[in-house]
């Protein structure tokens, strides 16, 4: 099975195609450019370094969010259209489970922050048990702060997430030792992981509706939530 992974939940673009769980190729511009002029070159692009044609594809797992409003439109568009117009089957995986998936393995409490602007990150937390990711939380828009208190009591935390870059100086001053940062490149979003959390998904036969499949915002748009203080 030859899976397309989609990720443009963040300043960063990401695409990835997997066979059978083995990854062939893998592209990340974080470059902070237009996504919607970026996606279908680079799309072409790896399937032409995998020797594949975009009818091989059997399925999409693209990245729903929480993230970029436009972002995640623009993913979402482009990874349904592929999958409407060749009769393959749609998957939507979490942008933050995909970036938890960078640690996977890591001892501990592992929370992603992607930043979510006024002065807010979207996370959730997760651990590894019996060897596979686990969630156990909501996904939140919540203040840094807040997020602090609730990890007050875990043991070691790995943060990751592009929320890091503002935030950081106020996790480390408030968790100290107990905190652990990967590199940079370790924090970033990958398609890779998009698109092998979605084969396994794929494997066992499961598919979203591609009509119903949306973006999961968490909150609002800045836009939808000053309409509604207009009205």
């Amino acid at each position: 099975m030859i899976v397309l992974g989609i990720d443009s939940s963040t300043q960063v673009n990401t695409i990835a195609l997997l066979q059978d769980g083995q990854l062939l190729c893998e592209a990340v511009l974080n470059t902070s450019k237009n996504h919607s002029q970026r996606l279908m070159p680079m799309i072409d692009i790896l399937l032409k370094e995998a020797g594949l044609e975009i009818k091989n594809i059997d399925g999409v797992a693209i990245s729903s969010g929480p993230g970029s409003f436009t972002g995640l439109r623009i993913g979402m568009a482009t990874g349904k259209a592929l999958a409407w117009s060749l009769g393959k089957p749609v998957v939507g995986i979490p942008s933050l489970d995909g970036i938890a998936f960078n640690v996977q393995g890591a001892a501990g409490t592992i929370c992603p922050i992607l930043n979510a602007r006024r002065n807010q990150v979207y996370t959730a937390i997760y651990r590894i048990s019996k060897g596979e990711l686990e969630r156990t939380s909501d996904y939140m828009a919540i203040e840094p702060i807040e997020l602090i208190k609730y990890l007050q009591d875990h043991k070691q935390v790995t943060l990751l997430g592009d929320g890091i870059e503002e935030f950081a100086s106020l996790f480390t001053e408030s968790l100290g030792d107990r905190l652990v940062i990967p590199s940079s490149p370790n924090r970033l979003p990958r398609a890779s992981h998009i698109a092998y959390l979605g084969w396994k998904r794929l494997s066992k036969g499961e598919a979203d509706d591609i009509i119903n499949l949306a973006p999961l915002y968490v909150r609002q748009a800045d836009a939808e939530i000053k309409l509604g203080r207009s009205t």
